[in-house]
């Protein structure tokens, strides 16, 4: 064992299982929801990937992007076609699903599918969305805003535990420097392992370049391995969010920075490296 043992945080319970505790668990899928054909493709191999590994999955894939740079940007199938596809996930791949939600009204149609409501980071700070998400009694997913320092997230999970909902995740997915780049505060993950709920690090989001292609977002996906080995070497995350797509460059939403599902697999191992060295096993 280590000299010093990362401090265990609170689990939460997704799809039957509690998640967290020092226990990695993988949050994977492409950005938006595409044709059944390749979502399906996707979600079974992601499924391959992480049985191979006995990481926790859960898919996700988003029915709307409702925050793109663009008018003209592709945003998805929408509310229900979306929801319709990822039951399909659920039901086929017996997988957990989790998917943004957008507005309010969005969140009781939401949980009667997805096993997560994921908040938006732009979103974070709304208290009528988060205390909705919260009363569907399923789990939440609060992503950090870009502009948030990470101690200031805890009341984003004090309106959600107010609403009484205490089965939340923290994720973290860089923060604004200057025009057009995020960067990671690794020292905030204790920060946001303060708050007592399983700490996410998006290690894709977190190489976005807001806005870098005029109407689309750029984003580098080559520093994506460096980033999430980094995150896990604090001892402060249990989970890990990729969005994952067989041709990124292709994608209609987040190509620049998501990883090839081809290369998902060698990711996966380096991470698992530095997390058995950091945790011991």
């Amino acid at each position: 064992m280590p000299a010093s043992t990362p401090p265990r945080s609170r689990t939460v319970k997704i799809g039957g299982r509690e998640l967290g505790g020092g226990e990695l668990f993988l949050i994977a899928g492409p950005c938006v929801l595409e044709q059944p054909e390749l979502v399906h493709s996707t979600a079974a191999r992601l499924a391959e990937l992480a049985l191979e590994r006995s990481l926790p999955l859960i898919f996700k894939s988003s029915f709307d992007k409702a925050n793109r740079s663009s008018v003209h940007s592709e945003r998805g199938p929408g509310l229900a076609a979306g929801l319709e596809l990822l039951a399909e996930v659920r039901e086929r791949w017996g997988l957990p699903v989790l998917t943004d939600v957008h507005l309010p009204e969005q969140c009781a149609a939401v949980a009667e599918v997805a096993d997560v409501l994921q908040i938006p980071a732009f979103l974070c700070r709304q208290t009528d969305l988060l205390v909705a998400a919260a009363e569907t009694g399923r789990a939440v997913n609060i992503k950090k805003g870009q502009f948030l320092a990470p101690w200031d997230l805890a009341n984003a999970t004090a309106k959600c535990e107010a609403a009484g909902n205490k089965n939340l995740l923290v994720t973290e997915r860089g923060v604004c420097f200057g025009y057009g780049r995020l960067v990671v505060d690794m020292a905030g993950l204790e920060h946001l392992a303060a708050t007592g709920h399983p700490v996410v690090f998006d290690a894709t989001h977190s190489v976005q370049e807001p806005g870098g292609l005029g109407l689309r977002t750029g984003g580098d996906r080559r520093r994506v391995p460096a980033l999430a080995r980094a995150a896990v070497a604090t001892g402060h995350v249990d989970g890990l969010f990729f969005e994952v797509h067989p041709d990124p460059d292709r994608a209609p939403s987040d190509g620049p920075n998501m990883v090839e599902l081809a290369s998902f697999g060698a990711i996966l191992d380096g991470v698992l490296a530095v997390h058995r060295a950091v945790h011991g096993g």
